[in-house]
């Protein structure tokens, strides 16, 4: 997503290399999110939004590239939201407006606006916004009304966190309050057959109106995760399960390192993997790659290899990604639903897993790049038990499964290894488990 202002980044511009310190990326409480995004909306509009909706930005655990195979997919939810102001229309009229575009609102015609590539394309961070409008009407659940929006968002941009599904996910529960759909719940009670419902139109916008030819991990994690949990979701069936994970009782940490490499979904390089994971499967005689399982792996690939295709070595290694991915994705998920503590040979193994999915990733389907490798690596020296990129690659962030009392250590060696390498500071975020998408006033 383009054009947000993103308030973390405003607050952490000290120069962090030469200072050798560690800079967290904050996330507004939410009494800042209501204020920020409805000050900007009555500066813009005049008067008062109907609302304030939020959406958080997403950090996956595991599985990684599985969502758009049929796999399965553990991300949490972050304290890091999206926050949209929104007041509904008499008229079919859009208008948008965001820090950074303050001076300028943007006005759309709910009438006119159409996908990428057509006359009606919308561009940058509106696409994420009148998109799911359009995606709304599209799925039968129109004809919605116009309405006026300002968006105020704390989830690092270009960090692989999901901040265009925050923003799609915000957008997608206000409109389901303002022109009474009924389909999301509460944050607090959330109707989650409706939310899966808002989140197809919210992978429909981000597919067609956005061009990003992702899967629906990272909506569904914003729609649908819960406050001290992370969400397995088998992104086949979209059935989903609350895994219990909260990593402070056992005296541990999720750090996120912001690598500050900016990747994107639309350069090509995504729709690349996802079109040779189809190519596979063709092959292979399945709709997707999730119908193989590890005992069926070693036979798949030698067919592939044999197959005669000229990108053969190619289709070896991103079928083997996939269904190993999801496989570690089950191994990580029996391990946290035991009861017992997240320590020694449990612990040793969940970092394990973290390890060899870093490595499937950078060697396998090649989505990794010089700065998360060097924070994955700095992480692991400086005694994270484990540590893996996380999203979709090409940049982003990187995790890392830390003690509780060494998150501040192993942040100022990532710093170090990247001042050592000339690379541009990271940022650092602390991935508390939290709510799904709702409403805050």
């Amino acid at each position: 997503m383009t054009n947000s202002k993103n308030l973390a980044e405003t607050k952490a511009q000290p120069d962090q290399a030469s200072a050798g310190t560690a800079v967290f990326s904050p996330a507004l409480a939410p009494q800042e999110g209501v204020a920020a995004a409805t000050e900007l909306f009555r500066e813009a509009f005049g008067g008062e939004p109907d609302g304030v909706w939020y959406a958080p930005g997403r950090v996956n655990i595991i599985g990684e590239h599985t969502d758009y195979n049929g796999g399965l997919a553990l991300p949490i939810a972050l304290p890091h939201r999206a926050h949209l102001a929104l007041r509904r229309r008499k008229d079919r009229t859009i208008r948008l407006v965001s820090p950074q575009t303050r001076d300028s609102v943007d006005v759309l015609d709910l009438d006119a606006i159409g996908p990428k590539g057509s006359p009606g394309e919308v561009r940058h961070w509106n696409a994420y916004v009148a998109g799911v409008a359009w995606a709304l009407e599209r799925d039968g659940l129109g004809p919605l009304s116009g309405f006026d929006a300002a968006l105020y968002s704390c989830v690092p941009l270009g960090g692989g966190l999901s901040s265009s599904a925050a923003l799609e996910c915000a957008t997608a529960v206000a409109l389901d309050e303002v022109c009474g759909l009924g389909l999301a719940g509460s944050a607090q009670e959330p109707d989650d057959a409706g939310r899966a419902r808002l989140v197809a139109s919210c992978v429909r916008a981000e597919n067609e109106m956005a061009g990003a030819p992702t899967g629906g991990m990272d909506q569904s994690a914003s729609m649908r995760c819960a406050a001290g949990h992370a969400l397995l979701l088998d992104c086949r069936t979209g059935e989903a399960e609350q895994v219990p994970f909260d990593l402070a009782v056992d005296g541990l940490a999720l750090l996120v390192i912001d690598t500050k490499a900016k990747h994107s979904l639309v350069d090509g390089q995504y729709a690349s993997r996802r079109a040779s994971c189809e190519k596979a499967a063709a092959l292979l005689g399945v709709e997707l790659l999730a119908d193989l399982g590890v005992p069926d792996l070693e036979k798949a690939l030698s067919r592939l290899a044999a197959s005669g295709a000229e990108d053969a070595p190619v289709l070896v290694q991103r079928t083997r990604h996939v269904v190993t991915e999801i496989q570690r994705t089950r191994d990580l998920v029996d391990l946290l639903r035991d009861g017992r503590p997240l320590a020694g040979d449990k612990l040793r193994t969940a970092g394990a897993l973290l390890d060899a999915s870093h490595e499937s990733l950078r060697v396998d389907y090649e989505v990794s790049c010089p700065e998360l490798d060097v924070a994955v690596e700095a992480a692991r020296a400086a005694g994270a038990h484990g540590a893996r990129m996380t999203g979709g690659g090409f940049g982003g962030s990187a995790i890392a499964l830390v003690d509780a009392d060494a998150v501040d250590a192993v942040a100022r060696a990532v710093v170090a290894a990247y001042a050592a390498q000339g690379f541009t500071a990271p940022a650092f975020l602390d991935a508390l488990p939290s709510a799904p998408a709702g409403r805050l006033a």
